[in-house]
């Protein structure tokens, strides 16, 4: 969240640098642009937070695999009930 500048859920080239620069390891636009197209194959310009995250964390990280299905789960949109709820008596409980 901190290096996403236009709150995309991405990080585009302007944020890889100045998340680089923070971090002290300035690099020139070509760099970036390899390390952008290294991270996504190639099949895009900005990183996506799951490919952040792969990045940061490597693919067979259990920590990766925990953070993974969390978001899984956050982004899962179940129907939430709506109304009064249903009337119960003694013998429906458990």
């Amino acid at each position: 969240m901190e290096f996403d500048l236009n709150n995309e859920g991405e990080i585009d080239l302007m944020s890889l640098k100045r998340m680089m620069e923070k971090l002290g390891v300035p690099k020139t636009h070509l760099e970036m642009k390899k390390m952008i197209s290294e991270v996504t194959g190639g099949f895009s310009d900005t990183i996506s937070y799951r490919d952040f995250v792969n990045v940061m964390l490597g693919k067979r990280s259990a920590v990766l695999k925990l953070v993974m299905m969390f978001e899984g789960k956050a982004n899962e949109s179940s129907p939430k009930p709506v109304g009064p709820p249903p009337e119960r008596d003694i013998a429906s409980l458990p």
